[in-house]
Formats: C-alpha cells, structure tokens, sequence
C-alpha cells in the first residue's frame, strides 16, 4: 500500500447517526426556490450515514473527493457495523414490500446476524441486490438524472471467478446496455470485498474510454485525462494506434490478482460521429464520442456489504460531452479551434469566444446524438425532471440529498431551474463511494509472462461463445382451470430455452414480491366464467390490481377477481407512485386464452393482466395475443409465441434462431419414449386413497360430501332432466360457504368408456394391479414421477385422473403419428399435428375423445406411460350452491342440468360430471371443495333491493338467496327488534324463465311457499315454448316491468344478479342499457357506461356458466364470424 494513504478508520456504532437524531444540527431544514419563494422541508437527512465533512469553520462542498470519505483498501467493516448497516437496510427493503417485521423479516434478519458473525459477512439475495442497487443510485446526491432510478437494470455477476468471467459479464452489460442507440441503465455487480488481499476491480475509470499519448514535446493526442492509465495499460502489453480516438481496453483484475488486459469486440462499441446542423466544416475536426457512460471506479455500498466492482451506466446529457470531454483546456480543448472556424476573435475574453464556441459544441452534440438515434439529453430537460425528482422525494422520504455545486450544469447555469434551488448535500446508504485507484495500491506480479498477457488481448471465438451463451431468466406464469394455460407456458418455455433460462411457476405458488425483480416475465393466463380469473390466478390478479390502484373498491369488495375491464388510466396523485415503482424495469408479455362465445369477457382476465402491467410501470415488448378456444386458438398461441421470442431476444439484444427453428420447438411435445418411462406392478402394494390422490394432484384440500338424494326437478314427461343433488357434510368436515358460492366437484369417467380404453392398451392384464409410474433421470436412475399419485392401478387412473374425453391436443396427436402402423393413418394425425383449419374443423365436427381417436385410427398403439403422461388431468366441475348453511348446516345442494348432445357427426355425447351425479345413489361419495364467489356475494346491506335473473338452472343460486334470506326472517321473529332503515329486508324481484310450465318450472312449490311467506316479494316467469303461445324470455318481462326495473336500480341503488349462459346474460344487459334508454332518458353511450360502471362498483353481478343446450349454436356462430 501506498505509504503516504491514510487508513481509513470505520465509525464504530455508538458514532454512526441515528436515524431520529442529528446531533450536528437542527432535526429539519428549510429549502427555498429562488425563483418562486417555495419551501420545503427536509427531514430525510436525519438518516444520513455519517456525518459531514464540513464544519462551522470551512466547507468541503466543492471537493472533488473528500479524503476521510475515500474508502481505503483495508479488508472488511468490524461486523458489529455490518450488523447494523444489514439491519437498516433490510428494515428498508421490507418495507418497501410492506413485510416489515413479519415473520419472514425477522428471521431472514436472524440469519443474515449468524452469517455475520461466522464469516464477518453475508450474501444479499438477488432481490436484495437489485433493491440495493437501485436505491444505491437514487441516493446518489450528485447525479441529476435521478428520476429514473427505478429504470435500473442489475446484471449479478457474483459468480465470477476469472477476469474472463468478468469480461463476460462486462461484455453483456455493454451490448445490453447500448441498445442500438436506446440507452437502457444498467449495472453489474461483481463479487463483494471478503477480505484486504482478493478485490474484484475494473482498473477503467469508465469501461469505453479514449485514449491519451503524451508526446516528447508534452503535447498530447487522444485524451489527456487518460494519459496515466493509457500508459498502465501500455505496461501490459497494450500498443494502441496512437489516433485521437482510440478506444482503451479493458484492465480487469479478479479475485486479488494481476489485471488482465481485454479488447472490447468493436462490434459492441456505438460511436457517434460530430457534425453540426448548420456548419459544414465541423466535420472536418473528424471528431465522435461513445455512446455509453458507464463508470466503473466507484465501490458500492449496500447493507454494509461492499462491491468494489460494479460498472454503471446511465445516458449521457450533453454537456457531460459537449462542455466538459470536448471543451474543458486539460480534456480535448477544442473550443479555441472551433472558435477560429467561427472567425470569431480569441485575443480577448471580452468577446466571449469561449461561451459562443462551447455552445456550438453542444449544439453539434445534440444534434449528432439526435441525428444518430442515440440517446442524450438537453441540460435543461434534465434540470427540470430533477425539480421533479426533488418533488417525488419530499412527498415519498421528506427529502432529498443533492450536491448543488454538482446538480447545476457546466453552462447555461442560472437559465436552469436547478441553479435557483437549495440543495442540501448528505450521505445516506446503499451509496456509491469513491475509492482509491487500483494501480496505486497493486503491486505489479512478476509471475506471468508477458506472453500469457498477450494472448487475453485477442478475444478468441471460444470466449465470445461463452459472452453469447449467458442466459437471461424468463419467468412463465399461467393461470388454468382446464390445464390448457399450464400446457401452453411449458410449449413457451421450450422455445424460450433455446435462448434463455426459462421457468414455468403457477400464479398461485409465485411470490409475489419477485414480481418487481424479474427482468423477463411471460404470461399465459384464461379467463374463468364471466371474465374472472382461474382459482389459481386469483391472488396474483388481486394483488396486482392492488398494487396498481390501491383504492380501487371493486378490488377490495370482489375477491374472485372481477378486473375492470376498461382501459386504465392513473390519478394525477399516482406520478410518483409510477416513478417509484420498480416493476418499471420488468419486460413483460401476456397471451389470453379465452371463449369469444363470451362476448366483451372474451380474455378478460388476461386483457386486464396486461392492462395493470403496462399501467404500473412495466415494458410490453410483445403485443397481446389472444386465442379463442372455439376456433385457431393453437394457432394463434403458436403465431404469438414466436413474435414474443423474437421480441425478447431484440430487447435482451440476443441473436435469434431461425423462424422455421422456432416453429419447430413449438410443434414437437416435451420427449416421452417408452425408454425413458414404465409402469412398475406390485400385487403387494395398495394404491393410494382417492382424496389423497385428488388433493395432491391438484394442491388443494379435498372432502368427500355424501350422497342424501338426487331429485329429477322436470316432469317425467320432459326429454330433459334437471336434478337437485343434495350432499352431506361429514361431522368433522370444514366445509363452509356463503350464497352465491360454487361447488366444486370432481368427476368420475363413465365406467364403459374406461373399460374400452383398457382393452385397448398393451397392459391391459394388469388394470387393476396396484402400480407406479417412473421415469430414467439423467443420472440413469428409475425415479417415481410425481405426475401421477405414488401408487395407484390404472382403472383408477383412467377413471378419475385422466381426461379421456375431450378432443385430443396437436402435440399428443404428434405423438401417436410414430405409433401408427398404418401410413395412411400416419399422415392424417400428422396433418392434424400441424394444429391447423384441418385440426380446428375436425375437432369442431366430431368433438372426439380418445376412444374415438382409436376408432378412427385403429393402427394406433396406446402405451399407457403416454396417456398417463401426455393427457390432461380431469378437471373438477363448479356448480352454483342451492342451499343456505343457515338453513341447513351440514347440507350442500346444487343444481345440475343433465347434459346430452348430438355432435355435428350425429354422435351422441354425454356431461361427465352431470351424469354421473344423476347416477348416484344414496350413501356414496362426491369429492368436493368450495370455490367462494366473492362477486356474486348478496348485499352487506340487507336492506339494499335485489333483482334476481335467471332461466333454467339458472335459478340455482337464487335458491341460496331465498333459503338466507328465509333464515334471516325467521331469526326475526324469534328475537324480534326495532325496525330501521338498516334492519328492514330489501325487497326481492325474480325473473325466471323456462321452456313449458307443465314440464320445465323447476322450484315452482318452494317459489310459492316463497311468496306466500314474504320472502320473495314478487316472481316473473316466462316460457319459451308453452302451447298456444307466443315465445318470451326473461328480456321480454324486464321490458314489460321496465319502470320497476329502473326505479330499482337508479333510485333505490338496488343490486342486478345474472346467472345463466353467455348469450343470455349479454341479452339481459343489452336489455337493461334500453330501458336506461327509453326510460331513463340516457344516451347509448351513457347507457353503456353505466352498466359497466355498475359492475365496477359491484352492483351488477355476473354468474355466466358455459355447457348448455345452447352452445353448439353459439359456437358454431362465432367460428363462422371468426373465418370471415
């Protein structure tokens, strides 16, 4: 070490400032704009770190470095300040996830102290990192361009070893950083400092700088601010070209050890060449400057951890360019030459030579930077979002460091807005520190020789494979209810992965809190219902949402997400919200799944992912895409993937593969053979037990209900059956529900169907020999796939875990092209494979499950592993709850319309779920959980008027309505008390619809004993198909009472529930935004916007369900629209 350094002693603990003392001054401060009077009051430099350097007696504020706050090359901080430093800081990063002093807090607070004192250090966590570093730079108080701090891009590049591993990093930090020109911030973090003796240094000041020849005559070419490290490098073995702009390489030490001496690939260095928009003869001074700003000598400070390596870069403001790299006398001193082509007179300073010079330079700058497309900003520009910045800080922390003298540009000063503000200079961590320069502390080895050195000169193919090979990690997150979602993110990540670290997380087991951390987010998501999120993706959506509006009622009032599906703006008070968040620096893109059978619900909760990403602050760097299952929807998943993939690969400036390569990963399934899995029998094994297996399948707690009765609600002489299935409740059972709540039920395949499966496959023998699915790791060892339950037989399997109905997907019919015997059916499932019209219209035509796959391809052999593996699972179905458990408490009733259709090919098909339950008898067993609805929740307010509107079974929930609010009335009566306001009942209106009255009015006994009782006070009915009359539907009668209707909804702030199909419910609100019209004297547009602002608000409630008699119909609408 150099002897004349003065060590650098840490303040001990008891020194170090209190957050809520200053013991140097007063406990705030009074700030004033010159220019306006206005003041503020800064409070925040209470936290400062340490105390100033300055005293009564003298100011340091104009120093360029203030020697006692140089950090000294003397190993690590006695751990009792990384104690505290970690403390604060975590404190601090909690806080901002809203988790201070949780449990998690506080124990990752009690791991980092056992860290400390073991090894007088500790790792910050990825999220911590990025975290630090941003806040590391927001606290840097003499930067201007502070506002985009949360903009911050962390590159972690702690696992470094080599000075090669270092030039990698450096390497992408460049090329991601530079952009094409759009400068994007950027940092990389380098190992942190473990002892005195093993520092990670980059030698640079900055990683591109010019270099400085200094000649015999003391003249100098290039940049006489590098003329030291110009000669360092040439000690290395470096030569240069002896040019004006000669690009320095990279000295790079790691680990303690002799710097290594890199090229920058030219490739990755943007330069702008100088010219002037209106002097030609600028071009002639030859002269250009890099693009990228990056400084690499500071040390970075967080939580008492440092990093003594860690290249940042933000973009430049040209004075930075103009003023100083080009003006200033010791940097390239051109303002006299440009002067003299000016012809303007340099004998006197009188004639401000200099200022007009310098602000051609700048013009010239700007307008190259400008002409280029390469990101620079005005001095004036950046002044004022610094005002800006300084208003967001006094609002968010009480205020804000800032060194004034540093802050005020170089010209222009008093025309800026900055140059009339008061600053106040402290020091608050994470920090960026200044920090001795390494080749004045290093002692130059003499082990390697200069041969060694030479050849890491030269950046050789293998080295620049390995730049190109570091992955960026891209998170898939999906929300299903089908599987299809879950199936779509795993085809991403094989494409993804052909360029990127790819993971593929449930909503429902993604931390939340990563979200802000991610640089690469991908989202595939359906919309459940009427434009709900899948139960998976509900606390994802709600929590975003949250975070996104804060205030948003309809977001604390409706929990089965029910986003608004209007475009989102934010409040003028949200600006520092948007500047403050870091989900500004998460790259993101969303593909929705959805029905357009639903109408303006079609991927609704999809469309609002992306919507409240983009809102806070995120960067969409692919379109929406949007696939309709009814028709193309594969199609469309494929087109958007591969636009999505090449877009990241833009954004991450990353070489992309071929189009057709791409098209391929996407049309190929995950690797199954017959080698690499088996089933493994053991008579002597019991299979699991089936709730067992269901709750682990679906990762969710599942309770068997026990079967009481099962009713035929029609008259014996309808052709349709619609059953009311009453369900028990075990006595431990935890089973509870609310009205307007969905059953959920787990099916079981039809017995027969399962029968001609198993016949159909080579294991056929031992269907009902307990067994268990493995597969070879790549360690060659046979491991248990958790796809399936531990143990289970294949009957079992067939029956209740697998989904042998519904029409197979492309990527399975591309697996069973290789096991078809026969070519001709080879070709046809290869053609389907493709997932095109071919697919779309034999899918639509035969609606056909696997045994019919089998009828029509009968040279087809079935091993067993891949239907276990490549099927989906069989979903649960949800029914609407028709009962109250406050009329009876271990009961659970629903509604169930029996489903059977005829195919577009004549065949017939049955419901799964619904026949099955008409099947049952009584005493057995249904596997079920409670899916709550918070949207379709009755009023908090019992005295608030509902409308209740639902034909066929859906009058299922209102059943729960009507049995509540009977409860309610008769616990009246038994404790009776003073009527008000707020205690009387609402009234209750239902509109009901039905085809024939002899036939189809289902619940006609209870819906009198309903009126005679009061608990409903008045019932509309409408029959569709009743003899000698003409056809109406509920529409028809809410037109008839149109006056009630309205005054119900506009004077008396009455709720509307709907529950039916799509193409019903979008009628009845088409219907309600007429009256509103021929009523309520509204315009179209009016009307409109107040049905959708009665749903924001929670006072139009949707209940649409999918299956009915009515969707062959629909469905065939909507594709033909959707083929024009």
């Amino acid at each position: 070490m150099d002897g004349k350094s003065q060590e650098w002693l840490w303040p001990s603990p008891a020194t170090v400032s209190s957050p809520n003392s200053d013991s140097n001054g007063p406990s705030f401060i009074r700030l004033q704009n010159l220019l306006t009077g206005e003041q503020n009051t800064d409070t925040f430099h209470q936290q400062a770190a340490t105390t100033p350097g300055c005293t009564f007696r003298r100011c340091l504020g104009s120093l360029m470095q203030v020697p006692s706050q140089t950090k000294r090359h003397n190993g690590l901080k006695p751990k009792e300040v990384v104690i505290k430093e970690a403390k604060d800081f975590l404190m601090e990063y909690y806080a901002s996830l809203r988790k201070e002093n949780t449990e998690a807090h506080l124990k990752r607070q009690a791991d980092v102290i056992d860290e400390i004192q073991a090894k007088g250090l500790y790792e910050l966590t990825e999220q911590e990192l990025t975290y630090g570093c941003r806040l590391a730079w927001r606290n840097a108080s003499r930067c201007i361009g502070r506002i985009q701090w949360g903009n911050l891009h962390v590159f972690d590049a702690r696992d470094a070893v080599t000075p090669e591993d270092m030039f990698n990093a450096i390497t992408d930090h460049v090329k991601y950083a530079t952009n094409k020109g759009n400068i994007r911030s950027s940092i990389t973090v380098f190992p942190p400092r473990r002892d005195s003796m093993h520092d990670f240094r980059v030698w640079n000041v900055q990683l591109i700088r010019y270099a400085g020849y200094e000649q015999a005559d003391g003249s100098v070419i290039g940049d006489p601010s590098n003329i030291e490290f110009t000669k360092i490098c040439q000690s290395y073995g470096w030569r240069g070209n002896g040019g004006m702009f000669d690009v320095l390489p990279l000295l790079l030490q790691a680990n303690g050890t002799e710097p290594h001496l890199f090229e920058i690939p030219e490739e990755l260095i943007l330069e702008v060449p100088i010219s002037h928009p209106e002097y030609d003869w600028f071009e002639e001074l030859k002269l250009r400057w890099y693009a990228l700003p990056a400084v690499s000598c500071l040390l970075l400070d967080i939580g008492g951890v440092e990093f003594p390596a860690c290249p940042f870069n933000g973009w430049y403001m040209v004075t930075e360019i103009g003023a100083r790299d080009l003006g200033d006398t010791n940097r390239y001193n051109l303002c006299k030459p440009v002067a003299q082509y000016l012809k303007l007179d340099t004998r006197s300073e009188t004639t401000l030579w200099r200022d007009k010079a310098i602000v051609e330079l700048n013009r010239a700058v700007m307008h190259s930077f400008l002409k280029h497309k390469v990101t620079l900003v005005d001095h004036h520009t950046a002044s004022n979002t610094f005002m800006q910045h300084l208003d967001n800080e006094q609002k968010l922390r009480g205020g804000c460091p800032a060194d004034w003298v540093w802050i005020v540009p170089p010209i222009s000063g008093s025309a800026t807005k900055v140059y009339h503000q008061e600053m106040l200079n402290y020091k608050i961590k994470p920090s960026f520190e200044y920090q001795e320069d390494p080749w004045k502390i290093h002692t130059k080895g003499s082990q390697r020789k200069f041969k060694d050195i030479a050849k890491l000169v030269v950046v050789s193919t293998d080295l620049m494979g390995k730049v190109l090979a570091k992955r960026i990690r891209a998170t898939i997150l999906y929300a299903t209810e089908t599987g299809t979602s879950e199936r779509y993110a795993k085809m991403l990540k094989k494409l993804l992965d052909i360029k990127f670290d790819a993971k593929v997380v449930c909503m429902a087991d993604y931390d939340f809190s990563n979200l802000d951390y991610e640089k690469l987010v991908f989202i595939v998501a359906s919309t459940f219902g009427n434009a709900e999120a899948p139960h998976n993706g509900e606390e994802f959506g709600r929590r975003l949402h949250f975070r996104a509006h804060p205030i948003d009622l309809n977001a604390s009032r409706t929990g089965s997400l029910h986003l608004p599906r209007r475009k989102s703006k934010l409040r003028a008070n949200e600006t520092e919200d948007r500047t403050s968040s870091f989900m500004i620096n998460v790259k993101y893109s969303v593909f929705a799944l959805g029905s357009r059978a639903y109408g303006e619900n079609f991927c609704a909760f999809g469309r609002s992912l992306d919507t409240l990403l983009r809102d806070f602050g995120g960067e969409r760097i692919c379109p929406l895409g949007e696939g309709d299952e009814l028709c193309g929807q594969e199609e469309s998943f494929r087109s958007w993937a591969g636009k999505a993939f090449r877009a990241a690969c833009e954004t991450f400036c990353i070489d992309a593969v071929d189009h057709s390569d791409a098209t391929t990963s996407l049309t190929t399934i995950p690797s199954w053979s017959e080698n690499n899995f088996r089933l493994v029998f053991d008579k002597k094994k019991t299979a699991a037990g089936l709730l067992e297996a269901l709750s682990e399948l679906h990762s969710t707690h599942i309770e068997p209900l026990t079967v009481l009765s099962v009713t035929n609600l029609q008259s014996s002489s309808s052709l349709r059956s619609t059953v009311l299935v009453k369900l028990k409740k075990a006595s431990e059972s935890n089973l509870c529900y609310f009205p307007g709540d969905h059953l959920s039920v787990f099916p079981r395949n039809d017995p027969e169907i399962v029968d001609q499966l198993l016949r159909k496959l080579a294991d056929k023998e031992s269907s009902d020999i307990t067994t268990q699915l493995e597969y070879l790791s790549n360690e060659g060892i046979w491991t248990v796939d958790t796809h399936m339950p531990a143990t289970f037989t294949l009957r079992e399997a067939f029956m209740r875990f697998i989904d042998i109905t519904s029409p197979p997907t492309p990527q399975f019919l591309h697996c069973l092209t290789s096991l078809a015997m026969d070519q001709n059916d080879r070709n046809k499932l290869a053609e389907l494979a493709k997932g095109s019209k071919e697919y779309e219209d034999w899918k639509f035509w035969k609606n056909p499950g696997l045994i019919d796959v089998i009828e029509e391809f009968p040279s087809v052999r079935l091993p067993a592993t891949l239907l276990l593996l490549k099927l989906p699972r069989l979903k649960q179905r949800y029914y609407s709850i028709s009962s109250s458990m406050a009329m009876t408490p271990d009961e659970i009733h629903i509604t169930v319309s029996v489903v059977a259709y005829h195919t577009k090919s004549g065949k017939l098909r049955r419901g799964i779920c619904s026949n099955w339950l008409n099947s049952l008898k009584e005493g057995e067993s249904v596997p079920c959980f409670i899916r709550a609805a918070h949207g379709f929740r009755m009023p908090p307010d019992q005295s608030v008027p509902i409308i209740m509107i639902g034909p066929g079974t859906g009058i299922a929930p209102f059943r729960s309505f009507w049995q509540q609010r009977l409860a309610d009335k008769n616990r009246e009566a038994a404790f009776p008390v003073t009527v008000t306001k707020e205690t009387r009942f609402g009234k209750m209106t239902l509109f009901f619809g039905c085809r024939e009255s002899t036939k189809d009015d289902i619940y006609m006994d209870e819906l009198k004993d309903c009126l005679t009782n009061g608990v409903l006070d008045v019932v509309h009915k409408a029959y569709s198909r009743e003899p000698g009359q003409q056809k109406r539907y509920v529409q028809d009668l809410m037109k008839d009472h149109g006056g009630d209707l309205l005054h119900t909804i506009l004077d008396e702030d009455g709720h509307i529930y709907v529950c039916g199909d799509v193409s019903m419910a979008a009628d009845v609100s088409r219907t309600i935004q007429n009256l509103l019209i021929d009523y309520g004297l509204f315009d179209q547009e009016d009307a409109i916007e107040y049905v959708k602002t009665m749903k924001e608000r929670g006072r139009y409630h949707e209940d649409i369900f999918g299956i009915t008699l009515r969707t062959g119909e629909v469905t065939e609408r909507i594709r033909k629209a959707a083929q024009r």
